[in-house]
């Protein structure tokens, strides 16, 4: 059973959503935040799988809300409901250690499928955000004055299989272009997020840009 608390400042958001995973087989709401502290709040005291994250919300917002649910440590994870004018949003959601954003209007089975996705330990991104996530991470670089340490405990074919994934590759495509098994892959895409510190593969993304594996600094 995946558990979700839904934090939006609209009623009426909350209640189609809860009215949409409360329907769906082995998921189940238990909770609702209209604001981002109560969001903290209630992920401390519930423990969520899954938060369905609204960006703009009263006093705290849903990016500052996010910082502090990821820096607590939580085993929550983080879904992120964006609209298309607010890219800054979405460079500062990765940056906040979400797991993943979809469009608020996403249909029911593309959120659903989204949910399940971060609720497993991968990262959802919408198809139409994944170019403009780049394009704004690519305008707000993070100065690298020296490479991370991480990157020396990786073996040769795991710095490749990190530069795949910075690439935006999906474990499918990175098996064709080095000739393995999907099965291996998946033990080096772990074995990689393991070593850096990633907890899914969004961080693993902003590691390879912030190292210059990837990205106009390659």
């Amino acid at each position: 059973m995946t558990t979700v608390l839904i934090a939006d400042d609209q009623q009426l958001q909350r209640m189609g959503f809860r009215m949409l995973l409360d329907g769906t087989p082995g998921m189940m709401v238990v909770g609702e935040a209209s604001a981002g502290a109560e969001a903290v709040r209630k992920v401390d005291q519930i423990r969520p799988d899954v938060v369905l994250m609204d960006v703009r919300m009263p006093g705290m917002d849903g990016i500052e809300a996010t910082r502090r649910i990821t820096a607590a440590g939580s085993r929550t994870r983080v879904l992120i409901l964006t609209t298309f004018d607010l890219d800054e949003y979405v460079y500062a959601g990765l940056r906040a250690g979400a797991s993943g954003f979809l469009l608020k209007d996403a249909r029911p089975e593309e959120l659903i499928a989204g949910i399940r996705a971060v609720a497993s330990g991968d990262s959802v991104v919408a198809p139409s955000l994944t170019r403009k996530l780049m394009d704004a991470y690519l305008q707000h670089p993070e100065p690298t004055t020296h490479a991370d340490p991480r990157l020396t405990t990786l073996s040769e074919r795991e710095r490749e299989v990190l530069e795949a994934i910075g690439q935006g590759a999906t474990n499918t495509e990175i098996a064709e272009r080095f000739t393995l098994t999907e099965s291996t892959v998946k033990k080096h895409v772990g074995r990689v997020l393991a070593k850096i510190g990633a907890r899914d593969r969004i961080q693993a993304v902003i590691f390879a840009y912030d190292n210059g594996l990837v990205g106009p600094r390659a």
